[in-house]
């Protein structure tokens, strides 16, 4: 009896109507949660808004400690000072995402099924995007809620209601660019460790070139160069607060849209049901 190629073949059957990567979502989010250093990592990660709450509490109830009085710069602050842990939330959730699939040959089961490769890639980039929002505009939205609650009135949030829409869209831009940036490079290997090390060097790689030029220029104007820094310029328009680099805030925009761009074309060329060898 002649025996048949069992390798990848294409799902002949119907799709499940675009909401497969729910699944991965799902299993992937909840997964997470079985990991003791994940929970004590998502628990430092909040410590800052219980820092802030105290803060607008002394605010609501101390008149005179006008230091711990809220603005949109407080806002604008509580993201600056949340970047070392999504810095770590990418780099262990982000580096494991695709590469481990890859060195498990996972993805000739994944795509061999009535999944996509647009359904995978969305599925594992929701799963790391919900955390980081866990840990971004939660925290953020909260506080507003927290500032009003403890204020008992709606001053400072009518005064500022840009806010909401602010927190929305920078945390979704920050969220977006780095975690399409970390699985793209998580696609190009089978060893997350590489790719944690990768995400790393790069990102230190840019701010000391920026340094450099900076010092050779003697201005702000190459700030572009640092991934961080076209985030911080965004993020200091977005919140209406001044400028801390000369870059026109135009050109750190077009830097985000090109890196997810990028990491957009690197996906599409990367998850594949079978290896391309040219």
């Amino acid at each position: 009896m002649p025996i048949h190629d069992q390798g990848y073949r294409r799902y002949g059957g119907t799709k499940a109507g675009g909401r497969a990567w729910l699944v991965i979502l799902h299993a992937g989010f909840f997964g997470m949660f079985r990991n003791r250093r994940w929970i004590v990592l998502m628990i430092a990660s909040w410590i800052q808004f219980i820092v802030r709450g105290v803060q607008f509490y002394i605010a609501a109830n101390f008149p005179q400690a006008t230091i711990a009085a809220p603005t949109a710069a407080t806002f604008r602050d509580f993201f600056d000072k949340q970047d070392i842990f999504v810095f770590l939330v990418t780099v262990t959730l982000g580096a494991v995402s695709i590469a481990e699939d890859r060195r498990a040959n996972a993805l000739q089961i994944y795509l061999s099924k009535p999944l996509t490769r647009l359904e995978y890639i969305c599925g594992k980039l929701s799963v790391l995007m919900a955390f980081l929002l866990l840990i971004t505009w939660v925290p953020a939205i909260l506080l507003l809620i927290v500032q009003v609650a403890f204020a008992g009135n709606f001053t400072f949030l009518m005064a500022n209601a840009y806010l909401v829409p602010a927190i929305t869209v920078y945390s979704l831009v920050e969220v977006l660019m780095v975690s399409m940036c970390i699985l793209a490079l998580s696609s190009l290997s089978t060893n997350s460790r590489f790719v944690g090390i990768l995400y790393t060097a790069l990102i230190f790689f840019s701010d000391a070139l920026y340094g450099v030029m900076r010092a050779v220029t003697g201005g702000t104007g190459v700030s572009w160069m640092a991934f961080g820094n076209n985030l911080a310029q965004l993020g200091d328009v977005i919140f209406r607060v001044p400028l801390r680099y000369e870059t026109p805030w135009l050109v750190s925009l077009t830097v985000v849209v090109a890196l997810i761009a990028v990491s957009a074309f690197i996906l599409e060329r990367r998850i594949r049901g079978v290896e391309i060898v040219a």
